[in-house]
């Protein structure tokens, strides 16, 4: 569960009408202008050149979550930023050099965009203040104020004056025609804030009435009937500010929904870096069957704490014929592809101990172009160290004489690759071969018992092709390399959902999840109290309704989260979740119908293959390096864009709809089109060591 609890007033609020004083030294800033590339003044000296914008954003930063929501946006899409820090005592002063100075007799802006706090961080009358009005005067730099008040100083009347101030948790807002046709476009036209806990404020803010000026992006209803502005933009003085005025933070949903505007309206549309919208989830043990919680004992048979019984054997969860056509409608009807992760030596152990057929894998084969599939190795075993299960948990067994951790051995890994793409490949299953999820993601390391992956690992992908290797997200986020030289895999971790592999009804579902997270004295495991990670509910749901109220809809949420998050990672379930009471399909239905109500219709998902995110994940960790050692230069001088960056690192490029790639001769259409504007990962083209872009003169 994120943290999405209170957030502080920023640090201008003052009550209405006691600032009127303070902001009248402002409201002489006020007149309206608008500079996208200008030519300096005439003070300027030789300033007759268009000037150069380096493509990089200056984060003025006080610690505070608003700048902090709005610098993970920057990060997360790969935009170039330098941060000021207030709170660092020998932090650099803003000054005319610190802003900006002369290349080759052009004269240059330092950044393209600057994020404040708030419109007066610096103070109205200080040396720094005066000098970055100057410089986003000379430059047409635009300014985000990240969190404000309603007050004339930013554009708007005060809120008593017919707007309002308080909590909106709950509140609907809606982007206007200005928004629409401008940088929130990806949106379709309602955002709702949240309201995940009644008894904590989540979020607060002021809505104010526009002024001559201003431009509403994103309003709300007051009372009176009237509406005010929670976004817009302020323009005076020769000047641009984005004015944010309420609070928020970076996983707060109504923030995600409007992260891209905020960064598309500070760059101007033009920017390094690109923010795509991923959804993909992996069906895991499909073939299989999953072993079933037994709701008496409070534990699942098969495993080592779980005593009695008959064992995984026990009343096991597996799909059948009619839950296979199920899901092919589904997928037909949502529009949303699924990956089915196979083990097809299961199924011929499910098949010979069922009478020599397999409906459920008939079904499955006739509609197998439906789907995409994954190798997810024969018959799933644990292909980490050898187990040693006489002790719980489990530990790595060991040579009695050396002391050696005994591994599974090369050739038996090679065998479950090798041998599942073979059965995959006899029955026309399209696989590619360089994507593999092992069982439990087993061979990669396994904390506590395992602190190292299986030797044996890397050199049986490598013999098999294997470029992409799943991991678990929960337990490592950061992509790596398996074993090393050029050709090692590189993992894909997957973020898991929370419906969990061993429950086949909504009853077993919520039992279990009462288990987990209640305390022992609600009749729960305690593992709530003991993980600092975990949070308590202070109940256990109703076994009937707890599924459907509480789990989808937090589920569902957390899903989203990461859609709305640029991370492309997928997630993974189990073919038990689309068994007996389809537990998966809720959870999908809402993040599919929360997705299409925030989103226009020009920002679809991004449904990628497991080889496709390895190769994302992989690109922005070259692209990071190089912009962390300085290896990249980027600016825009008019309509023109050069990028320079080191040969074979990819470039994300973000640029509006009509922009066209330079070649050696002519130019072409450069990228494809995402939320109204046009993006790609590109490298120089032939003969050239650098990117050139040319923008549309509109």
């Amino acid at each position: 569960m994120n943290d999405s609890g209170r957030i502080r007033t920023p640090r201008t609020a003052r009550t209405p009408r006691a600032a009127r004083a303070r902001t009248g030294r402002l409201a002489a800033l006020a007149a309206a202008g608008l500079l996208a590339t200008v030519v300096p003044s005439a003070q300027a000296g030789a300033a007759e050149q268009t000037p150069r914008v380096d493509l990089t954003v200056l984060v003025v930063d006080d610690g505070g979550s608003a700048v902090e929501a709005i610098t993970a946006e920057l990060k997360g899409s790969g935009v170039p930023y330098r941060t000021l820090d207030l709170n660092d005592e020998h932090r650099a002063v803003l000054t005319p050099a610190f802003l900006s100075d002369t290349v080759d007799g052009r004269p240059r802006a330092r950044y393209q965009g600057v994020v404040l706090p708030h419109e007066a961080v610096f103070g109205p009358d200080s040396a720094e203040q005066t000098a970055l009005v100057a410089y986003e005067r000379a430059f047409g730099i635009p300014q985000v104020d990240a969190y404000t008040w309603a007050h004339p100083g930013v554009g708007l009347d005060y809120t008593d004056d017919g707007g309002y101030s308080g909590v909106l948790d709950g509140a609907r807002a809606s982007v206007t025609p200005a928004g629409r046709t401008g940088p929130f476009r990806h949106l379709r036209g309602t955002v709702d804030f949240e309201d995940n806990d009644p008894s904590v404020a989540e979020s607060y803010g002021y809505a104010g009435r526009p002024r001559p000026g201003y431009t509403s992006y994103l309003d709300m209803p007051v009372g009176g009937g009237g509406r005010a502005s929670l976004i817009g933009e302020y323009a005076h003085d020769g000047r641009r500010e984005l004015v944010v005025s309420f609070a928020y933070n970076q996983y707060q949903r109504q923030y995600r929904a409007l992260a891209r505007g905020i960064v598309e309206w500070l760059t101007q549309g033009v920017h390094l870096g690109q923010d795509r919208n991923y959804l993909s989830v992996h069906v895991d043990d499909v073939f299989a069957p999953d072993a079933r919680w037994d709701t008496a004992r409070d534990c699942t048979p098969g495993d080592l704490d779980c005593a009695g019984g008959d064992g995984e054997a026990e009343n096991p969860i597996r799909m059948t014929a009619a839950d296979a056509q199920y899901a092919a409608a589904w997928q037909k009807s949502a529009g949303f592809q699924l990956d089915l992760v196979y083990n097809g030596g299961q199924g011929e152990q499910w098949k010979t101990e069922h009478g020599g057929t397999d409906p459920l894998a008939a079904r499955l084969l006739a509609d197998r172009a439906q789907y995409r599939w994954v190798n997810h190795t024969y018959t799933h075993p644990f292909l980490g160290c050898v187990q040693d299960a006489t002790t719980v948990p489990w530990q790595c067994a060991k040579d009695p004489v050396t002391g050696a951790v005994k591994w599974t051995g090369r050739g038996e890994i090679s065998a479950q690759i090798r041998d599942n793409l073979n059965w995959a490949v006899l029955r026309g299953i399209s696989v590619d071969s360089s994507e593999l999820v092992t069982g439990e993601h087993s061979g990669l390391k396994t904390l506590p018992q395992q602190s190292v992956d299986n030797p044996n690992l890397a050199g049986a992908l490598a013999e098999n092709g294997v470029k992409w290797t799943a991991s678990d997200n929960s337990r490592e986020p950061q992509q790596r390399s398996v074993g090393t030289g050029t050709g090692a895999a590189q993992t894909v971790p997957r973020h898991p959902m929370n419906v969990y592999y061993n429950v086949g009804t909504a009853a077993e579902m919520t039992d279990e999840y009462n288990w987990i997270y209640t305390a022992r004295a609600d009749g729960g495991s305690g593992i709530c109290e003991s993980d600092p990670a975990s949070t308590c509910l202070p109940a256990p749901l109703d076994p009937a309704t707890g599924y459907a109220s509480h789990i989808v809809p937090q589920e569902a949420r957390t899903a989203l989260s990461h859609v709305m998050g640029n991370d492309p990672r997928p997630h993974y379930v189990h073919q038990s979740n689309l068994a007996e009471e389809r537990l998966l399909y809720p959870v999908l239905d809402r993040v599919l119908a929360d997705y299409r109500e925030l989103f226009a219709a020009d920002t679809p998902l991004v449904n990628p293959r497991q080889k496709d995110v390895g190769t994302e994940l992989d690109r922005r960790a070259a692209w990071d390096r190089a912009l962390s050692a300085g290896q990249v230069t980027a600016y825009r001088i008019g309509t023109t864009v050069t990028v320079k960056a080191p040969s074979g690192v990819d470039v994300p490029i973000t640029a509006p709809e009509g922009a066209r790639k330079q070649l050696l001769l002519g130019t072409t259409a450069f990228g494809t089109a995402y939320a109204g504007a046009r993006s790609a990962w590109t490298t120089p083209e032939l003969l050239q060591t650098a990117i050139t872009l040319k923008l549309p003169t509109a």
